[in-house]
This record gives C-alpha cells, structure tokens and sequence, in this order.
C-alpha cells in the first residue's frame, strides 16, 4: 500500500506540469480572456475538473503561468557588470526577424486589456523580471529606474516585432544593441549622490 503512493504523487505532478505547460501555450497565443479551460485540458489530456483540482481556477492557473513567464531570466540576467550591453544585446537578438517572439512579452500584450489578467501580470512583472533588475542597478529610486528600463525594453521589442516598424526592423543587431544600451545606461547608474551641482559663473 506504501509503495503505491510515491507513484500517485508522481502522477499527479507529471498531471499538474502538463496542465501548466498547456496553459504557457493557450495563455500566450490566446491571452487570458482567449485561453478556454476546455482547450487547455483537451491539449493536456485531461479532464477540466483537474484545473480546480490543481490550481484552483482559471485565474489561480494563470497567475502559476506568469510566474512561469517572468521567473526565468529572457532578457534581464543576473550578472551586474555590463548590464546595459547584456540586456541590450538579449534584447536585439530576441527580436531579430525570423527569431522566436518572447513569450513574456505576448503573454502581457495578450492579456493587458482584461483587469483581472492585468493585475496578476503587474504583479508578476514587479515580483520576477522588475524585483531583479533593481536588485542589480542598486541606488536610489531603483525600482523607478528599474521599470523605466523594462519600459523601453517592451516599447522596444513591440516596435520592432509586432508593429514591425522599418528602422527597428531593418536595423543590424550590434548597432541597435550599441544604441540600447547607451539608453540603459542612466537607468543602471547608481543615482546615490544626487543631481550635479549647479556652477555659479559669476566665480569665474
């Protein structure tokens, strides 16, 4: 009787990681308001019952996917030296043509105009991909900065992919990385001492 239950616990998480990599696919193609509970099980192959089994509910199953989404470092890594150049280098090569899209980014595109998914995916944001860009610039104001940064990374990666403007799209990866990451460049800055003084030009 013991030795069976180290299998059923098995089961049940080989169940509960199909229904999530399921809901990553539907979540991300559809969006939240899109993704039907049906499709999500028919592609995991099994029965709807086990959403509320496993996660609660849709909304409970889709908070579980942006986790997924925002956990993994895409285009924000974990090293300090040389950030700019390394967010925008992951940056230009992810968004290069012919590269696979970035699934964070059409998760949140997709979902943005239902409140409910807005708000799981806020938090998601804050907590990941926001949490550890301002762990790593440091310095006052860093999750401002930190956002202002994820910002142009998103404006970036939609401009260029989605909409598919003509000079982001036709532009070389170096020299869009080049001039990435002189944008970055004051978000990552430490901004502990403040703004420069003004010098009085009557001191000559």
């Amino acid at each position: 009787m013991s030795a069976a239950q180290p299998a059923r616990r098995r089961d049940a998480a080989v169940t509960r990681e199909a229904i999530l990599a399921a809901a990553v696919i539907e979540f991300t193609e559809n969006g939240y308001a899109g993704a039907g509970v049906r499709q999500i099980t028919e592609r995991a192959g099994v029965s709807a019952m086990m959403i509320n089994r496993y996660f609660g509910s849709k909304q409970g199953l889709f908070a579980e996917v942006v986790d997924r989404s925002f956990g993994p470092p895409t285009v924000v890594g974990a090293e300090r030296s040389g950030l700019p150049r390394a967010i925008a280098q992951a940056l230009a090569e992810n968004t290069a043509p012919d590269t696979e899209r970035l699934d964070p980014f059409l998760l949140t595109l997709r979902s943005a105009s239902d409140p409910e998914a807005a708000d799981i995916v806020r938090r998601g944001i804050e907590t990941h991909v926001g949490a550890r860009l301002a762990g790593l610039i440091g310095g006052s104001e860093a999750e401002l900065r930190a956002q202002l940064g994820l910002a142009l990374t998103a404006g970036t990666w939609l401009m260029r992919t989605v909409i598919g403007t003509h000079a982001l799209a036709g532009v070389d990866n170096e020299r869009l990385t080049e001039l990435l990451a002189a944008m970055l460049e004051p978000i990552a800055q430490e901004a502990d001492a403040g703004p420069a003084p003004v010098r009085d030009a009557s001191a000559g």
